[in-house]
C-alpha cells in the first residue's frame, strides 16, 4: 500500500515539478528574436584572440539562460589552443572558409568550408588552423564560462604564455592536457 501511495504521489507530482524547471529556462531569456550583423558582436563588444583573430559573441548565455553559446571566430594567423578538455559542455565548430585540422580524443580530422564536426564534452579536443584566413561558427551547449573565457582571452595582448593560458583555462572549467597540434 505505502509503495502504491508513493507512486500515486510521484506521479501526480511530475507536472508540478517539470513546470519548474521549464520556468527556470524561460525566465533570463530574451522574448525577441534579434539580427547580429556581419563582424559584429552581441552586445557590440570586441573579443579577440591573440590580439589579431575577432571571436565575436552572436547568440550570448544571456540570450539562451546559459543553454547556448555561439561565436564567429576569423581567423588571420595559423595555429589553436592546446590540447583541452570540457567536463561540462560540448561544442559544435561550423567552418565557412581556410582549413583547420581537429583533433577529437585520438582521432584527426580535416575540415573545409561546409564541414561540421562535434566534439563531445570530457572527450581531449583542440584544433589547428592550417591555412593562413580562416572562419568559423562555432557553440558551446551549455554556455558555461565560454564568453568569459574568451572576454579574459581578449584582454592579453598576443599570445599567453602556457602558463597565463593554462591560468585561464582552469579559471574557465576547462583543463589543458596537451600542447596545441603540430600540423
Amino acid at each position: 500500500m505505502q509503495r502504491r501511495n508513493f507512486l500515486l504521489t510521484s506521479a501526480l507530482a511530475a507536472p508540478t515539478i517539470a513546470s519548474a524547471k521549464l520556468s527556470e529556462f524561460t525566465e533570463e531569456r530574451t522574448e525577441k528574436g534579434f539580427v547580429v550583423k556581419a563582424n559584429e558582436s552581441r552586445f557590440h563588444e570586441k573579443t579577440m584572440v591573440n590580439g589579431k583573430n575577432p571571436n565575436n559573441i552572436k547568440v550570448s548565455t544571456k540570450d539562451t539562460n546559459g543553454q547556448l553559446s555561439v561565436f564567429e571566430y576569423v581567423g588571420n594567423e595559423k595555429g589553436g589552443p592546446p590540447l583541452h578538455i570540457h567536463p561540462n559542455q560540448d561544442e559544435i565548430f561550423f567552418v565557412v572558409s581556410g582549413e583547420y585540422l581537429f583533433q577529437v580524443g585520438e582521432e584527426k580530422y580535416t575540415l573545409k568550408g561546409g564541414d561540421t564536426i562535434f566534439l563531445p564534452r570530457k572527450v581531449p579536443h583542440t584544433f589547428a588552423q592550417t591555412s593562413d584566413k580562416g572562419q568559423m561558427f562555432f557553440l558551446f551547449q551549455p554556455s558555461g564560462k565560454m564568453e568569459d573565457f574568451f572576454r579574459s582571452i581578449g584582454t592579453i595582448k598576443g599570445e599567453p604564455s602556457p602558463q597565463e593560458g593554462a591560468k585561464l583555462f582552469t579559471n574557465h572549467d576547462m583543463q589543458v592536457v596537451g600542447p596545441p597540434l603540430e600540423y
